[in-house]
């Protein structure tokens, strides 16, 4: 990176931001809070939905624009307020579950809807069929009748076979959905997730940098995991955590310490403190 501030800061929550613990550090905080200060926008880049948010938004001390579900959403956290979300049909959502039917026998399948806002109590946010067993604390889900979950657009597909390595089944499905569907991870826990074709983190963080009018050549990115590689390559600068998969690691220009290290404060320290 040259000597200018960068344009825009994107950040990954789990594994990232945070700690081990879930929180954000004194020092993380410090570190983001001069950032903004800066005039330099800090954006969330994750897979939670916005309704996930609340914690992350406490932690940091002010409300930042965000992507959400890999790329999906567009939330304003400071405005309670979806600005944009790309759906994958009822079609797609129908096609891709006969698909896992005959390819992964026995997966589990849920769905994320978004509302206008982050905890829309119009629309039932999450929806599992019946056993659907969760990678991490979800209480908030709604279960239905598998054709229920099919029946509404969705900004994620999850599919879920405890035990499973999640590389393995994106490496089964991944040639299968062709350019009908976007397919990621960010656990290996038996858990991968669908999004609509050309959905992205990267896709998101261009439309935000779109609408702040920033370059995103000058992006700084920091995530851990392979929903984070499309970002950190189209970032000016993509950072992974030295407790990132591999493949993150290795799409990254630069590695930094881990997430409980306060890895993400140490790069941001070097550019906007020294």
């Amino acid at each position: 990176m040259d000597h200018e501030l960068p344009s825009l800061v994107a950040s990954d929550v789990d594994g990232t931001l945070i700690d081990d613990a879930e929180r954000i550090t004194a020092r993380t905080r410090k570190a983001a809070s001069a950032v903004v200060e800066s005039g330099t926008p800090f954006v969330l880049a994750t897979g939670r939905p916005p309704r996930w948010l609340d914690p992350v938004v406490d932690g940091l001390g002010f409300a930042p624009l965000a992507v959400c579900a890999n790329g999906a959403v567009l939330y304003d956290a400071e405005a309670d307020r979806v600005l944009e979300a790309a759906m994958l049909s009822v079609d797609t959502l129908a096609w891709i579950a006969d698909l896992i039917e005959y390819e992964l026998p026995g997966a589990g399948l849920a769905a994320e809807r978004v509302g206008s806002t982050a905890h829309d109590t119009a629309t039932p946010q999450f929806v599992s069929a019946p056993g659907y067993e969760h990678a991490w604390l979800n209480p908030d889900h709604v279960e239905m009748a598998p054709e229920d979950i099919l029946s509404a657009p969705a900004i994620k597909m999850l599919i879920r076979i405890p035990g499973a390595s999640s590389a393995a089944m994106v490496a089964t499905l991944r040639p299968l959905l062709g350019e009908r569907a976007d397919l990621t991870y960010s656990t290996n826990n038996g858990l991968i997730e669908v999004s609509a074709p050309g959905v992205t983190k990267a896709s998101g963080l261009r439309l935000i940098a779109r609408r702040l009018g920033v370059s995103e050549s000058g992006v700084l990115a920091f995530g851990d995991m392979p929903n984070d590689i499309a970002m950190l390559t189209m970032a000016g600068h993509g950072v992974a955590m030295e407790n990132a998969h591999p493949d993150t690691k290795a799409a990254a220009d630069e590695v930094t310490a881990t997430n409980s290290d306060d890895g993400v404060a140490r790069v941001l320290e070097r550019i906007w403190v020294s």
